[in-house]
């Protein structure tokens, strides 16, 4: 069903209301748990381009998956944020690179770290569904990097706590093939075939 763009942005300021509640009462630590499970049941094939990004506020921590990715040999690349209405940067990041503040409370790497081109993203989000579809902060950063990047794999990470019934979207919101969260891993949409 569509939905007019303003019905669309006021069912998905309230359902961020929402998501950011239950997200306040999980604990971050529970990344540890989600690394275990993405690596057992959906890890990237070797040789991947690994798009992570560093975590912030109540954020799950997926750090301990960066590191585990690093280690298996894996390249990791962290968002750059553009100015609003582009997609994402990556730039290479390894374990010990020190991290320059970026926009809207970001962390990325500096500009003399390589540009790198993922083909397999962790994404966060504030909310998802069995679909696919996720909930951002609203800026359209991911829907917009996801859309220039085709064939690459998006795979959600989250708490469990943070999966709903269904997620408000629209024509421009780009779905994710999976979600990781501390319980396992969730295949979305065409990913479940």
């Amino acid at each position: 069903m569509m939905l007019c763009p303003e019905l669309l942005a006021a069912l998905k300021a309230e359902a961020r209301k929402r998501a950011l509640a239950r997200r306040a009462a999980c604990d971050p630590a529970l990344g540890a748990a989600l690394t275990e499970h993405l690596l057992r049941n959906a890890p990237p094939p070797p040789g991947a381009i690994i798009a992570g990004f560093w975590p912030m506020g109540a954020e799950i921590d997926i750090r301990p998956l960066l590191h585990a990715l690093h280690a298996a040999g894996h390249r990791i690349a962290l968002p750059v944020t553009p100015k609003r209405g582009q997609p994402l940067h990556f730039r290479a990041w390894q374990p010990g690179d020190t991290l320059a503040r970026g926009p809207l409370g970001t962390s990325q790497p500096g500009v003399e770290q390589p540009a790198l081109t993922p083909d397999w993203l962790l994404v966060p989000l504030l909310a998802f569904d069995r679909a696919g579809q996720r909930l951002g902060y609203g800026g359209g950063y991911y829907d917009r990097t996801l859309a220039s990047l085709p064939g690459a794999t998006a795979i959600g990470v989250a708490y469990a706590a943070q999966e709903v019934d269904e997620v408000p979207a629209g024509v421009d919101d780009a779905p994710l093939d999976a979600v990781a969260t501390e319980r396992g891993v969730i295949f979305c949409g065409a990913a479940k075939a």
